[in-house]
């Protein structure tokens, strides 16, 4: 839903009405998973996500005071629900559940092998970098526009957000530029979102849940697949506050963490020995789950129940 928002969003900036932005999405959705194979959407989604590149230029042109940066990094106020409750939706949105099982499907779709390992891992480590340079981008962008041009600029839908954030880059391209970030970010998620809830469903019942398989072939896969675009669509268009829901969703992401990554650590645990995860890395990544899941779900159950 919260992908739905972020498009939704864009329109709205452009004077689109949701429901017109998120019938659109939909259809062009829904075409791309019935004509296509797993290799088509995945350059469709790598196509969207270079546009989220975008906001490298944006935090560049925003020109944020170094030391401000650093003085902030350290000055953090843990004791601030708000400021928790977003700690938390952060989390969420960058370790999110559906990642981890659109990954391991992504592996069977490829149909990769032993050999392949390598470069998987490369993959992985590259695009994880990756994404959390995008988001610190965003965030020193959004600290120095809106907190130097209106500290008190309401952000309620995300056209007051863009409004708050490119005042540096000029109104019309400023705008052109947010939104195509917004756009690569928001398509990509909800390519792994819809995708992941027909494919794991699918793994658990026992359908076919492939995008090799067509739809008269793998009828529930693709059923389930419209029928949670359709979901999203209806919840996105009802007039329900964009940003709050986007938030709200990936703070949801956060307080399922203990389960997925518990989860998932045991399995690493489990595999052939000689792809084992053991000795001192196991401690590491224990420890930094660990971490990541604490922060989370204390930053998220701080931040409902102080504010509600």
């Amino acid at each position: 839903m919260s992908e739905m928002a972020g498009l939704a969003g864009v329109g709205l900036m452009y004077g689109v009405p949701a429901w017109l932005t998120v019938g659109c999405v939909i259809a062009a959705m829904s075409l791309m998973a019935y004509t296509g194979s797993y290799n088509s959407v995945e350059r469709i989604a790598i196509f969207f996500g270079v546009f989220e590149l975008v906001f490298l230029f944006v935090a560049y042109k925003s020109n944020p005071d170094a030391a401000a940066v650093r003085e902030q990094v350290l000055n953090i106020p843990w004791n601030d629900s708000k400021y928790l409750y977003l700690v938390a939706a952060n989390i969420g949105a960058v370790v999110m559940p559906w990642m981890v099982f659109f990954q391991q499907s992504a592996v069977v779709e490829k149909k990769l092998g032993i050999d392949d390992l390598p470069a998987a891992r490369w993959d992985t480590a590259v695009g994880a970098l990756l994404t959390q340079i995008v988001m610190a981008m965003v965030l020193i962008a959004s600290a120095a526009t809106i907190g130097k041009s209106n500290a008190n600029a309401s952000l309620d839908t995300v056209q007051q957000i863009s409004e708050a954030i490119t005042p540096f880059l000029g109104e019309q391209i400023g705008r052109l530029m947010f939104g195509m970030g917004i756009v690569g970010a928001a398509l990509v998620a909800a390519i792994v979102v819809t995708l992941t809830a027909a494919r794991a469903l699918g793994e658990v019942v026992g359908y076919k849940h492939s995008l090799e398989h067509s739809p008269k072939e793998a009828p529930w896969f693709y059923a389930i697949y419209t029928a949670a675009l359709i979901l999203a669509g209806i919840m996105v268009a009802s007039g329900i506050n964009l940003v709050m829901l986007g938030v709200a969703v990936q703070v949801m992401n956060a307080l399922l963490l203990p389960i997925v990554l518990t989860f998932l650590f045991l399995l690493a645990r489990r595999l052939p020995r000689t792809y084992q995860l053991k000795g001192w890395y196991a401690w590491v990544t224990a420890l930094t789950i660990g971490f990541t899941v604490i922060l989370g779900v204390y930053a998220g159950l701080a931040g409902i129940f102080v504010n509600a």
